[in-house]
């Protein structure tokens, strides 16, 4: 998406304000011209009356209208500020919003190579240039425009051969703001690009900070934040010694024109060819015509400022998601049971590394599938491709007999629920985390989801029960209370497909009990694929497939595959020296 169309696509909620902005700036540009023309009319007047009730009736209505365009000049200026960020600020809002909906809409691929705190910087930081371009830029360069042609006209009428000679510097002007415009865009868009990076650091760092604590690299991190902060400075710097070195040749061309008017037009004073009450008009006016010239310079460096953000933007907005919604999708046949089948699956992340290759496994509704393995075989890849993180890249999935792409994403994740090793809590309540499993469930359903999934045990040494705040990512509960959490909002989810992703590693013993427990009572009736290192607790699975080198090697009951004495019976027998 190119980002005049961005705008567009983005503004055109927001044409009522915008139109009122513009109409607004329009009558301040009129105040603006009228000023000059009633002064031309009180030295006429002066100069050519005694102080007689005529000339004292002439400046008080002189006087009497330059009051009611000052009054309204102070009413035009509040409703064009208030409009305009009406819109300005709107458009930042839609924008974000927007963003975070494309981000919602892309892969996990998409997210392997991007770092968290860059992508906010797009959702937060570019986005807010958004705000100068609409209620600042566009209209200034439209009004300023608007008021070069007006002063312009006014000019001509009063001395066509004075205002010749004042254009004399606008083709310089022109040159000096094309070729700025073709330079600080770059230096724009790198800062914006150096803001994200800091914020990416930063967002590591901060995230990060009880490993830098454990480590002592307290020292470390400041370093690569602190380079951070001098890179974004720079590039600010840099993008800011362009401004500064085209805004003096701006000044000095407007201020030449003035020179040249001040020399010429004193000469055809002298010279009896202009009225010095047209001389005076036009030296006011004079500032009315370059003042747009330098508006115009401020403008369009707002508008190469924004614009540099809105490419940033316009790159995520542009990025197509991986995973395809199908143009009509197919309808899961109610009840759901929950039958997943894998025929001849095949996945790589590039062509050179194959993950999975012809995977073929039949789990029927209700039953349990547990997948083990040595570690970086493809087993969370596997569980993975069930609710479209990744497509499969040959072969397909079916629930229930019908393949998993030919099904709503929404209503597809919708029949899982996951519970993995690497439990992420939100900021907020044990309450509202376990209702996040369905925000929709009573206060009995999710106290009796907190009591299968043992959370029930620990609540009593909370200080605010289950409105106690878990803080970021529920650093202030363990392991094993979080695992619990995550399994009773998987409880209140009541999907009929469950994927368990080494839920009980990592835990101390009598923790690991209470969480057993919890999941027995989970699994119950739910078609589940268990991923587990500990071959004890997968026994009882009805199946147990044997992933190696990308390929299912065996597959059968935990008694059916001892006896084969193949890669499950060596991987169970190391484990029971071991214990």
């Amino acid at each position: 998406m190119k980002p005049a169309s961005l705008l567009l696509k983005l503004s055109k909620r927001y044409t009522w304000s915008i139109a009122v902005t513009i109409l607004t700036m329009l009558g301040l540009v009129a105040a603006q011209l009228i000023i000059p023309w009633l002064i031309r009319a009180l030295i006429n007047t002066l100069s050519t009356s005694s102080l007689a009730g005529p000339t004292l009736d002439s400046i008080t209505r002189l006087s009497g209208i330059a009051l009611l365009v000052f009054i309204a000049r102070g009413f035009m200026q509040y409703v064009r500020s208030f409009q305009a960020h009406i819109a300005g600020w709107g458009v930042v809002a839609d924008s974000r919003k927007l963003v975070y909906q494309q981000l919602q809409r892309l892969s996990l691929r998409y997210y392997e190579d991007k770092q968290t705190g860059q992508l906010m910087s797009r959702v937060i930081n570019d986005t807010e240039l958004f705000e100068r371009m609409i209620a600042h830029a566009l209209p200034d360069v439209f009004v300023n425009v608007v008021t070069l042609i007006g002063v312009s006209a006014i000019l001509f009428s009063m001395s066509w051969k004075l205002t010749l000679l004042t254009m004399a510097p606008i083709p310089v002007i022109a040159l000096t703001l094309m070729l700025y415009a073709k330079m600080v865009r770059p230096a724009f868009r790198y800062r914006q690009n150096e803001l994200g990076e800091l914020n990416a650091v930063l967002n590591d760092s901060l995230s990060g900070v009880r490993e830098i604590k454990a480590f002592a690299h307290e020292d470390i991190a400041m370093v690569k934040v602190g380079a951070r902060i001098e890179n974004y400075l720079r590039s600010n710097l840099k993008a800011l010694k362009i401004m500064a070195v085209f805004m003096p040749v701006l000044d000095f061309a407007a201020g030449s024109g003035q020179l040249i008017v001040i020399y010429f037009g004193s000469r055809m004073a002298l010279g009896g060819s202009i009225q010095i009450a047209d001389l005076v008009a036009f030296f006011l006016y004079l500032d009315s015509f370059y003042q747009p010239v330098r508006n115009l310079n401020n403008a369009w460096e707002a508008v190469q400022e924004s614009m540099a953000g809105f490419e940033r933007v316009a790159e995520i907005l542009d990025e197509s998601p991986e995973i395809a919604e199908p143009e009509e999708p197919v309808a899961l046949p109610k009840p759901v049971r929950g039958a997943l089948r894998f025929e001849n699956v095949s996945f790589h992340y590039t062509p050179q590394e194959t993950i999975l290759k012809d995977i073929s496994l039949d789990i029927p509704a209700g039953s349990t599938l547990a997948l083990v393995g040595p570690t970086g075989v493809g087993k969370s890849t596997l569980a993975s491709l069930i609710p479209r993180f990744y497509d499969v890249c040959g072969g397909r999935i079916t629930l229930d007999g019908v393949d998993i792409r030919s099904l709503d994403t929404k209503e597809l994740r919708g029949q899982i629920s996951m519970v993995l090793q690497d439990v992420v809590l939100f900021h907020g309540s044990i309450r509202e985390n376990i209702l996040f499993g369905n925000p929709q469930a009573s206060e009995a359903e999710m106290l009796a989801a907190a009591k299968i999934a043992n959370v029930q045990e620990f609540i009593p040494a909370m200080p605010d029960g289950y409105d106690t705040m878990v803080g970021e990512r529920g650093i202030k509960l363990s392991g094993g209370q979080k695992q619990r959490i995550s399994i009773a909002r998987a409880l209140l989810k009541d999907s009929p497909i469950l994927i368990l992703d080494e839920a009980t590693s990592a835990v101390d013993t009598e923790t690991e009990m209470y969480i057993q427990e919890a999941l027995e009572r989970l699994i119950q009736g739910r078609t589940t694929l268990i991923i587990a290192h500990r071959l004890s607790t997968v026994r009882n699975a009805d199946q147990i497939a044997v992933l190696v080198g990308s390929t299912i090697t065996e597959l059968g009951t935990h008694a059916q595959l001892l006896a084969r004495e193949g890669h499950y019976h060596r991987l169970y027998s190391i484990q029971q020296r071991l214990n």
